[in-house]
């Protein structure tokens, strides 16, 4: 159901035309920026005294430095957020939390949605003539990220509808076997007392998912609760095999294997739910607009996004064309795209990537892009079982970690396909680059390096889905025009392959929820216009079913690229571009 009877007037004041922000003659810069942020009121150059946000001393009067309610209400909305979603402040480093799961019955997902209706409520009562500019933005902000709950508890029904749920909100155990963040004692005991819960988590899981479940859910469900199941019995416990307490290495193994056992059940439970399979899957084109109003402040017509993203699509084709002229001459794509992924990293993707980032990280230095505010670095690692259904992701520690490493996982190919799509799976050397630089340098990783670093612990902690992925997809076009494939056209054409796939991703994300496009379409277009193998035609045509924000990373990144062009008008082409860089990451991650 359509959520614009919900919204109160300060929620869509701030609504925002995505396509006015496209199409619409050029504002300036400045007020560009701050149409997208927020409000035209706001101006990115000054920062309020309590920060967090910008001001404008021009037009608005002086207020108080601090509004202290609007800061203890904040304060509070934090407190309570991390009781309800314990997994969020362990990932935080908010370690206090650590072993607990959310209350993940009906009636605990009941509570959490009147809990978050009463924090709306609230944050709305605090108006305008009593806050400055700064604490405007917040107060935006903070109803984002509620209404971002609110969309996946109430309108769209995840805890009951959707197993991908579970394992975004509640059930990966990552941070307490592969994070160094305590002694090894103490993340055992954390890891046993979250096994513990497991049995229980699993039996509230069974009766919330109704059914029947749309085929690609299942497929979804049955890979990451077996995955995780054997992430449990096998990796978790090698993990704390140096435990000198022995009695408290026992105890672990003996918590561990009910709850493999447990997940290896609900595995098992919707195996026996494929014979009534559905395709019914489609959020549908009132909950789609649903969904990027109240996550993203998005209030385009879909015909209008949908013209946008083949636009989009036209263009990074046309420009695939002229990068594999220059590579291969006279080849026809699909040759120039097979000679490029034929050079495959040495030693595998892992090892291929881990020798990238130095190289990429220089880069950025030598081209003055953007500042890196700090000496952290990431690792590479193989993906963990229960989280291989895309080829790569990055876990960063959270803004209460000190010291600690991100981790950058790459998943193998299911050794289940044909040995020549294994093979195929991996990407060419070109190819992986872009991975590398999506996810570290200067993709979410340096984002993060960033947005963790934001005077408000709120804009650290909540980030946007378009503002992650499109941050990190506009660096992957930025590297190459600041050079990165200058000598190299193999390398724009693996940067444009990962165009293509977030391009059909956008599109298969419309089509599939308010277009009637079938699973098997989809990945047909994932193979004809993004040139996939066919393994990734089908990992991407499915998480479009169980993942309709997919949409996020051409959409952010469209955003950003007019965004800069505007900066640029006012302030100078690419020799502005380090400052506008720097002054977008300072927000954190609104919508």
């Amino acid at each position: 159901m359509s959520c614009v009877g919900h919204r109160d007037d300060v929620v869509h004041q701030v609504a925002y035309d995505v396509g006015q922000l496209l199409d619409a003659p050029r504002l300036t810069a400045m007020h560009r920026l701050c149409s997208v942020l927020l409000t035209a009121s706001l101006a990115l150059t000054g920062c309020s005294e309590q920060g967090g946000g910008p001001a404008d001393y021009a037009t608005t009067p002086a207020k108080p430095a601090v509004n202290v309610d609007w800061a203890r209400f904040v304060d509070q909305f934090l407190e309570q957020y991390f009781i309800a979603n314990p997994q969020f402040a362990v990932a935080a480093g908010r370690h206090e939390f650590d072993g607990r799961l959310p209350d993940l019955s009906e009636e605990g997902v009941k509570r959490e949605i009147a809990r978050l209706e009463e924090a709306r409520k609230q944050t709305a009562s605090f108006t305008d003539e009593h806050m400055s500019p700064a604490e405007r933005y917040q107060r935006e902000y903070v109803l984002a990220a509620i209404d971002t709950d609110l969309f996946g508890l109430r309108e769209a029904r995840l805890p009951f509808t959707n197993p991908a749920w579970y394992f975004d909100t509640a059930l990966d155990p990552n941070t307490y076997v592969s994070v160094p963040y305590a002694p090894l004692e103490q993340r055992a005991r954390a890891l046993m007392r979250y096994a513990q819960q497991i049995p229980q988590a699993t039996e509230h899981i069974r009766r919330n998912l109704q059914t029947p479940l749309p085929g690609t859910y299942i497929d979804y469900g049955v890979a990451s609760f077996a995955g995780l199941a054997q992430f449990l019995r096998e990796d978790a416990l090698q993990a704390f095999n140096e435990l000198n307490d022995q009695q408290l290495r026992k105890d672990l193994e003996a918590a561990l294997k009910p709850a493999s056992r447990a997940l290896q059940g609900a595995a098992d439970w919707l195996q026996t739910q494929r014979p009534k399979a559905t395709e019914n899957f489609a959020l549908g084109p009132d909950r789609f607009r649903a969904m990027l109003q109240m996550t993203e402040r998005i209030t385009t017509p879909l015909e209008q996004l949908e013209a946008i993203g083949r636009q989009d699509l036209e263009r990074n084709l046309q420009a695939l064309t002229e990068a594999c002229r220059r590579y291969a001459g006279a080849a026809p794509i699909p040759d120039c795209i097979a000679r490029m992924n034929a050079d495959k990293p040495k030693g595998g993707a892992v090892e291929g990537a881990r020798q990238q980032l130095s190289s990429l990280r220089q880069f950025i230095v030598d081209q003055d892009i953007v500042s890196i505010p700090g000496a952290e670095e990431a690792k590479v690692e193989e993906a963990p079982p229960y989280r291989r259904q895309n080829f790569a992701y990055i876990n960063i520690p959270g803004p209460y970690e000190e010291e600690l490493p991100s981790v950058y996982y790459i998943a193998p190919p299911d050794p289940s396909w044909p040995k020549a799509e294994q093979e195929a799976y991996v990407p060419g050397q070109a190819d992986l680059l872009f991975t590398s630089v999506h996810e570290v340098w200067p993709g979410h990783f340096l984002h993060f390096l960033h947005a963790n670093r934001s005077s408000w612990r709120f804009g650290q902690l909540f980030v946007s889905y378009a503002f992650a992925e499109g941050w990190a997809h506009y660096s992957e076009e930025l590297m190459v025009e600041r050079g990165l494939a200058r000598e190299a056209p193999e390398r724009q054409v693996g940067q444009l392959l990962n165009a293509l796939l977030r391009n059909v991703r956008y599109l298969c994300a419309i089509g599939l929820h308010t277009k009637g496009m079938s699973v098997g379409e989809c990945e047909q277009m994932f193979r004809e216009q993004a040139f996939q193998d066919p393994g990734n035609a089908r990992q991407q045509a499915a998480r479009g079913t169980y993942d309709p924000g997919y949409l996020n990373y051409t959409l952010g990144k469209l955003v950003i690229r007019k965004l800069r062009a505007d900066w640029s008008a006012e302030r100078g082409d690419a020799a502005s571009w380090r400052q506008f860089h720097d002054e977008l990451l300072s927000y954190g991650g609104p919508p």
